[in-house]
């Protein structure tokens, strides 16, 4: 989403802000002194992801901070003591809260991506974890689970995510040790799609956002949803909903003007296979740099 001038726009929430640019939001965290998850941030992050969610403009969601040691530090240590000890009972057995804020960026129909600089212990991480992507300055990214150390346990999906994330075995490592991960270790343990320099990490993740937001915002949204049917169901029924979103994906009005484009261009013959990831984002109309002739932006 764009101004009538054409310029990036930008709203505030307590605790972050976000620009808005051809397709991608820039979250960025600025909770100082180390952007604690308190009831400020975590309204914030709350009121950043609804508005997002049903955003028809938006296609890709970047959280970074502005603070380049901390990401988040954690969640706030007088909320935690302030939740009920002893036996839990939840009324209708829903997700309580710091779950439903992290799930709105995992089910929101828009690829969400994390950019890691500083620290992400405790509840940071476990928000990083429940993005689609994450990428950390080699130099300077660090995550840890805590928890256990203050005599508690992650309560906002560590002891869940990780062990999908990372296996059973690295996920007790890191949840049990209570150490920091470096970027390297990070990635290949598998919790960092990629450790970059420090210098090339910003760059990297800006041409990655805007490459997926030139792509049809129905077939990000698809791809997404069955990626997630595959997390969810069991093998057969999650190739079964495949099969139903690739169909659904056919009957758009993206995928029928950009297979023409594909083949009009020269798709599948050998000059353009050749190139074929840098031909692709050419396949909408020039005067369309992000394909929307089909949806309202």
């Amino acid at each position: 989403m764009r101004s009538a001038n054409g310029r990036p726009t930008t709203t505030r929430h307590p605790g972050l802000h976000v620009e808005t640019d051809r397709g991608v939001a820039w979250v960025t965290i600025d909770h100082p002194p180390i952007n604690l998850l308190d009831e400020e941030l975590i309204g914030g992050i709350e009121a950043a992801a609804a508005a997002l969610r049903d955003d028809p403009s938006i296609r890709v969601v970047v959280l970074s901070s502005a603070d380049p040691d901390f990401f988040i530090a954690h969640v706030d240590a007088s909320r935690i003591q302030a939740e009920p000890a002893g036996r839990w009972a939840r009324a209708g057995g829903g997700l309580g809260r710091f779950h439903r804020m992290t799930e709105q960026f995992r089910t929101m129909p828009k690829a969400t991506i994390g950019v890691l600089e500083g620290r992400a212990r405790g509840g940071g991480a476990e928000l990083l974890a429940a993005l689609d992507m994450r990428f950390g300055a080699r130099e300077t990214a660090v995550i840890a689970q805590t928890e256990v150390a203050t005599g508690i346990i992650p309560g906002g999906g560590g002891t869940v995510r990780l062990p999908r994330l990372l296996g059973r075995g690295r996920a007790l490592e890191v949840i049990l040790g209570c150490e920091d991960l470096d970027a390297d270790l990070a990635e290949r343990y598998g919790f960092l799609n990629r450790a970059l320099p420090q210098d090339q990490l910003v760059g990297f993740v800006r041409r990655l956002a805007m490459r997926i937001a030139s792509f049809p915002a129905e077939s990000i949204a698809q791809a997404k949803a069955a990626v997630r049917a595959a997390e969810e169901l069991p093998l057969v029924e999650a190739l079964i909903e495949e099969e139903r979103l690739f169909h659904e994906s056919l009957a758009t009005p993206a995928a029928r003007h950009r297979l023409s484009r594909f083949l009009a261009a020269g798709g599948q013959t050998r000059e353009f296979e050749l190139d074929l990831p840098g031909r692709l984002v050419a396949l909408p109309e020039a005067s369309d740099p992000l394909g929307r002739s089909h949806d309202h932006v």
